[in-house]
C-alpha cells in the first residue's frame, strides 16, 4: 500500500487505534458524560455506569474524556466532572471493547512524566484500549490557578510531548527537556505500553503547525466549526502527512438527535442537531471526504441518552461499523 492508505505497522494491530481509525472509514464515538444536560453547566452522572455498559456493548468506537479541573462560569461546561485519568482507569475496569481516549489532557498544566505514567498504566489496565489525546488548553483562569504562563503553552506542549514519547518508548531513556526535566538513562519508566508504543493524538491545533502535528502525532482531532470547510481542512492535513503512513482526521461536535428521523440537519456553534436520516447522508459524504472519526458530545440532548444511543446503534452504526482488530496483535 502507498502512504496514507495503510496504518503504521507498529499501530496496525493496536486494539484502540485500529478500532477507531481505518483508512477510508468513519467511526462514531461519544464524549463523556453520557447524558444530556442542555441547561446546566454540569451533568448529574446518574446511571453513568449503565450508559457506559450500553455504549460498550452496542459497538461504538470510543468514549472520550475531557480535562476540565475547575468550574469557570465564564466557560460554563465542566465535562464529565471526574478527572479524566481517574475516569479512564475506572472505564478500563467497566468495559471490554470500547476504546478509551482523552480529548484532551491539558498538557501545559500537568507534569509530563506523571501523564506518561498514568497513560501507560491505563493502557495496561485496559488491555491496550487507550488513546492519549493531548491539548494545550484555552482557559486563562486555569493557567493562573496553576501558576503557568498561558503564552508559553505551545512551547511547553512540544517539550512535554517529546519527553512522554521518550519515557514510554525507550528503556532507560535519555532525553534532555528544557521545560520538564532530564532523563539521564539511569531510570526506566514503568509500565511500558501494551503495544510497541502508545498512540498520541493532537486535540485541536495545540498552537502548532499542521506539519508539526503530522510529524509528531498519530492523528488529529479538531472541532466542527463549518462543515463546508471540511474538504479544505482535510486536504491540508493530507498534504502535511503526505510522506507518512495513514494519519487519521476526526472532529468533535455538540450533538442533539431529534426524534423525527426525517428532520433536516441544523448547525449552530459547532454543533449538530438532526434526525438520523440526514446524519447518515452527511457522514457518508464526510467519510468520502476523509473524516475518520466523529466524537459526539451529548450535552445538548433533549432526549434520554439511552434512547438516542439505541437509535444510533440500530439505524446508524450499520452504515459506519466499528472495526474490531484481532485480539493479541498489539
Amino acid at each position: 500500500m502507498t502512504a496514507q492508505t495503510a496504518i503504521a505497522p507498529d499501530l496496525a494491530g493496536h486494539p484502540a487505534y485500529a478500532r477507531v481509525f481505518q483508512p477510508g472509514q468513519l467511526t462514531i464515538g461519544f464524549i463523556a458524560p453520557l447524558e444530556g444536560y442542555p441547561t446546566a453547566p454540569w451533568p448529574t452522572l446518574a446511571g453513568h455506569e449503565e450508559m457506559v455498559a450500553l455504549v460498550d456493548a452496542a459497538g461504538f468506537a470510543a468514549i472520550w474524556l475531557r480535562d476540565v479541573p475547575f468550574y469557570d462560569p465564564g466557560f460554563g461546561d465542566v465535562g464529565q466532572i471526574i478527572d479524566p485519568m481517574v475516569y479512564a482507569g475506572w472505564l478500563a475496569g467497566k468495559t471490554r471493547n470500547v476504546a478509551i481516549g482523552t480529548a484532551g489532557i491539558v498538557l501545559p498544566l500537568r507534569d509530563s512524566l506523571a501523564v506518561a505514567k498514568q497513560a501507560t498504566s491505563i493502557d495496561q489496565l485496559s488491555g491496550g484500549r487507550f488513546l492519549l489525546g493531548l491539548s494545550t488548553g484555552d482557559r486563562p483562569s486555569e493557567f493562573k490557578a496553576f501558576g503557568r504562563d498561558i503564552d508559553t503553552r505551545a512551547e511547553r506542549y512540544r517539550d512535554a510531548l517529546a519527553i512522554i514519547k521518550a519515557s514510554t518508548e525507550q528503556a532507560f531513556a535519555t532525553h534532555r527537556s528544557t521545560q520538564h526535566g532530564e532523563l539521564d538513562g539511569s531510570l526506566d519508566l514503568i509500565p511500558k505500553p501494551v503495544g510497541p508504543r502508545l498512540p498520541i493524538l493532537a486535540i485541536g491545533r495545540a498552537g502548532q503547525t499542521l506539519d508539526w502535528i503530522g510529524e509528531n502525532a498519530d492523528g488529529w482531532i479538531w472541532h466542527l466549526s463549518d462543515p463546508a470547510r471540511l474538504p479544505d481542512v482535510i486536504s491540508r492535513w493530507r498534504q502535511a502527512t503526505a510522506t507518512q503512513a495513514f494519519k487519521p482526521y476526526g472532529y468533535g461536535a455538540m450533538f442533539d438527535l431529534l426524534a423525527d428521523p426525517t428532520a433536516p440537519l441544523q448547525f449552530a456553534r459547532g454543533g449538530i442537531r438532526s434526525g438520523r436520516n440526514a446524519l447518515i447522508e452527511m457522514w457518508k459524504r464526510q467519510r468520502d471526504e476523509g473524516v475518520n472519526h466523529v466524537a459526539l458530545n451529548p450535552k445538548p440532548l433533549q432526549r434520554p441518552f439511552a434512547e438516542v444511543a439505541d437509535e444510533l446503534a440500530t439505524h446508524v452504526l450499520p452504515h459506519f461499523p466499528t472495526i474490531v482488530p484481532p485480539r493479541g496483535q498489539a
